[in-house]
């Protein structure tokens, strides 16, 4: 077999749309690993595939589920932070105008330390805070997110505001439109107060931007909040909103979660519009929310989603009861737990596995059977999911490079060249392989009767600040080209105090399982404080 040079083909690529990159810049990207995707995908797709196997593209990726019985509730424990707002709320005991007022005062106070917010719509949020007391004073009620302050990840459209995408190259441009889930934001009774930074178009697992500057973590503000959703992280985080929406293409709503020890719900692929979102990559990318507590998150996900005809991805699947799941406090279920990916090495840094050791048993009390698993397959999907969302980036951004190439910053630029390292037909042969991934995995949960799966949500920590480990999406994004709801929850600490999180993982269309398993997981965990 001839050697594979990735960057010959990135070179005749980007040739091809009138790009030429220094040779310096080429080196530098292969010396950082960034070529190193390409060349685990080379390796895969000169093995062999059958005539008949299939593109995943072509194949249902979120079959329906087989009719499910109920997650069983219990009586429920004392009111979450969101609910226990919108029951002050109800009773008279504060007015939506004063949470925003409170959460505008938290932005000023600490907004200039953790550098949480590209936006922020202070007279507009007031008014509309005004607007959602007089209606329940009418007895209009839109539910449990009416009159409470949220946040958007600044790549979410808003009607006559930039949409930055975190690049200096958007920074003019302004969105003509509401995306689809602000709409639904909106008519849930949910008050915007602003949009949150991220790295340069949602591609770094850390907060990392020339543009805007790192976002610190709100838990330990010498540490990264983890990407891509890092705003949003660090606004709930800091006690400035009590829910922010993320959007999550290899992790990027679990990995701020996770990095700062909140709960971070990515949905099954297609529960959430993604109209007037800025992609990173189209059949990966996902929305959803960033939120202190389980129940919050659930009710959250409720209000956002639905079918859109103008997405066609969208699917017009029910909701699971979220609010019942989240009182669950058993689960007569088999978990899989991830023993390791490949040679007996498990999946995260020693110090997350001890940590995460309680909150396994907590779910074994509450019922689950447990079953440690082996899973090489995990892999070779996030080699897949990796160098998928390598192309369609490429393919987005290719016919821009050109008039935007100088205008990149230098880590999304050396980034990007990876994108391009790949040859013509890698695309559809990396949707059949997927399919096979897809099935492969599927069949050893099913040989061992698991619904559940349970696993670090990253292998190791939040960073310092300034720094991004390219590790932080290997156990997140196989998850992104299988589809299915995957939640972050914490689950303790590390010796040296950093949060840890637990990542649970269900069948496509049963976000209602994630939720129960996090919320028994949760409950085992002692209270940590906002800044």
């Amino acid at each position: 077999m001839t050697s594979f040079d990735p960057l010959t083909l990135v070179r005749q690529n980007l040739a091809a749309l009138g790009v030429t990159p220094a040779d310096e810049e080429l080196e530098q990207a292969r010396a950082e690993g960034f070529l190193a995707t390409a060349l685990a995908f080379h390796q895969l797709a000169t093995g062999e595939l059958a005539a008949e196997d299939l593109p995943d593209l072509l194949r249902d990726r979120t079959p329906l589920p087989a009719e499910a019985p109920p997650v069983p509730r219990s009586s429920p424990d004392p009111l979450p932070d969101m609910l226990a707002l919108a029951a002050r709320l109800r009773r008279g005991e504060t007015t939506s105008r004063q949470l925003v007022e409170q959460a505008l005062q938290r932005i000023a106070e600490h907004d200039t330390t953790l550098n949480a917010f590209q936006v922020v719509f202070a007279d507009q949020a007031l008014a509309e805070a005004e607007a959602a007391d007089a209606e329940l004073a009418r007895g209009i009620d839109r539910g449990p997110l009416h009159g409470l302050p949220v946040a958007l990840k600044d790549l979410v459209d808003v009607a006559g505001v930039p949409t930055t995408a975190g690049s200096a190259v958007l920074a003019g441009r302004v969105a003509q439109h509401d995306a689809a889930v602000v709409e639904r934001l909106r008519a849930a009774g949910a008050i915007i107060v602003g949009k949150t930074r991220l790295p340069e178009f949602a591609y770094a697992g850390s907060s990392t931007n020339p543009h805007y500057g790192p976002v610190r973590n709100p838990r330990a503000p010498d540490y990264d909040t983890g990407g891509s959703s890092s705003g949003s992280a660090a606004a709930v985080g800091a006690g400035m909103v009590v829910m922010a929406i993320g959007s999550d293409t290899g992790g990027s709503i679990r990995i701020p979660a996770a990095y700062c020890g909140l709960v971070g719900l990515k949905p099954t692929f297609g529960r959430v519009s993604l109209v007037g979102v800025f992609p990173l990559a189209w059949s990966l990318d996902h929305l959803g929310p960033i939120t202190r507590t389980v129940a919050d998150a659930a009710v959250s996900l409720a209000a956002i989603t639905g079918v859109d005809p103008r997405d066609p991805r969208t699917r017009s699947v029910p909701l699971p009861d979220l609010a019942s799941a989240a009182q669950a406090e058993r689960l007569l279920h088999r978990i899989a737990v991830v023993r390791s990916l490949a040679n007996g090495e498990p999946p995260a840094d020693p110090d997350i596995q001890r940590a995460l050791v309680p909150a396994l048993h907590s779910l074994a009390q509450a019922g689950a059977t447990l079953v440690p698993l082996d899973l090489p397959e995990l892999l070779e999907l996030r080699v897949l999911s990796a160098a998928v969302a390598q192309m369609e980036i490429a393919a987005l951004h290719g016919p821009l490079a050109r008039a935007w190439w100088e205008r990149y910053g230098e880590f999304f630029r050396l980034r990007l060249l990876g994108c391009f390292a790949y040859p013509s037909w890698a695309y559809v042969v990396a949707q059949r392989l997927a399919a096979r991934a897809r099935d492969r995995f599927a069949a050893r949960l099913a040989e061992h009767g698991c619904e559940l799966l349970a696993l670090p949500t990253a292998p190791n920590t939040a960073p310092p600040l300034g720094q991004w480990s390219p590790r932080s999406s290997w156990l997140t994004s196989p998850f992104n080209l299988l589809g299915w709801p995957a939640i972050s929850v914490p689950a303790g600490t590390t010796s040296d105090g950093l949060p840890v999180g637990l990542q649970l993982v269900a069948h496509p269309w049963r976000e209602d399982l994630v939720v129960a398993a996090a919320s028994i997981v949760e409950r085992a965990q002692p209270a940590a404080s906002a800044t």
